[in-house]
């Protein structure tokens, strides 16, 4: 038997799944995932612990390229992160459409009987 909390994510998933969301709201916690990974690169990159990777960085980089490559990791941490989350509303979605399905035929089966 389904439980109330699935057959309330079955029915609000039915209704939004093809609804196209826009908004920084949907791209919000992927985008702070992303800036998190930005700030470990900085803090990677300002230690210093490997020498010779800071003198090359120094030496053939800007900040801007710096920045523009961590701007760019935020945007991409954000996109992929609520598309992984649609896709995984979408096939716990379609797992719990199927186990209600195979609880309506045993039902019947045992009906039948």
């Amino acid at each position: 038997m389904l439980t109330s909390e699935e057959e309330k994510f079955i029915k609000y998933w039915g209704e939004n799944r093809d609804k196209v969301q826009t908004g920084f709201r949907q791209y919000r916690t992927g985008l702070s995932i992303g800036l998190i990974m930005g700030i470990g690169i900085l803090i990677n990159f300002a230690s210093g612990w490997y020498t010779r990777a800071n003198m090359v960085a120094n030496s053939q980089s800007t900040p801007t390229v710096l920045i523009l490559g961590l701007v760019i990791i935020a945007i991409f941490c954000s996109v992929f992160y609520r598309q992984f989350n649609r896709e995984a509303n979408d096939q716990r979605y379609t797992e719990l459409l199927i186990k209600k399905e195979k609880q309506i035929k045993e039902a019947q089966k045992q009906q039948e009987v």
